[in-house]
Order: C-alpha cells, then sequence, then structure tokens
C-alpha cells in the first residue's frame, strides 16, 4: 500500500499509525522499522516499480501534421483533412 500509493511522510506516518491501532496490526518498533525503511529507499522502490509496469517499448518521439488536398478531380475532396502521425519507438532503456 506504502509503495502503490508513493507515500509521502506525511501520509506514511498516517498510515503506520492507523496499522498500530488495528486490531491484529503492527507493533510500534515495526512501524518505525518500515518508516525508515520507506525513508531510505523510497525512490528505488518506486523507480522499480515504474520499470515493472512498463512495457519493452517506448515512445521516444513522435511528428504530426495535417495536411489538406487543395486539388482534385472531385470538388467534394478538396480540403478534406488527413492526419499524418509518426511515432519513433525504442527499448526501453536504449
Amino acid at each position: 500500500s506504502i509503495a502503490s500509493a508513493d507515500m509521502d511522510l506525511n501520509q506514511l506516518e498516517a498510515f503506520l499509525t492507523a496499522q498500530t491501532k488495528k486490531q491484529g496490526g503492527i507493533t510500534s518498533d515495526q512501524a518505525a522499522v518500515i518508516a525508515k525503511f520507506w525513508k531510505n529507499h523510497r525512490i528505488k522502490i518506486h523507480e522499480s516499480l515504474i520499470n515493472q509496469s512498463r512495457w519493452d517499448n517506448v515512445l521516444k518521439n513522435m511528428n504530426w501534421r495535417v495536411d489538406l488536398k487543395s486539388q482534385s478531380m472531385h470538388i467534394d475532396q478538396i480540403n478534406t483533412p488527413v492526419a499524418i502521425v509518426e511515432m519513433e519507438l525504442g527499448k526501453n532503456g536504449q
């Protein structure tokens, strides 16, 4: 719960306090250890969760434009918009 919510120190304190007050919850000593661990490793844990949730490919670059036909054999095709999208994908970390 702590990692998935990426809790800040105030949220962490409130969460751990609630856990110590629950019947069958954690002790104050356990809450202190969890808080210390989270403070020291929060960034690494958050980055690890992000890396685990990513697909293999990431979007590296994207270009787009909208073209309009200015000439055509048929009048109803003039000024018809066409969207052109170019996406560059790459492997995560490369």
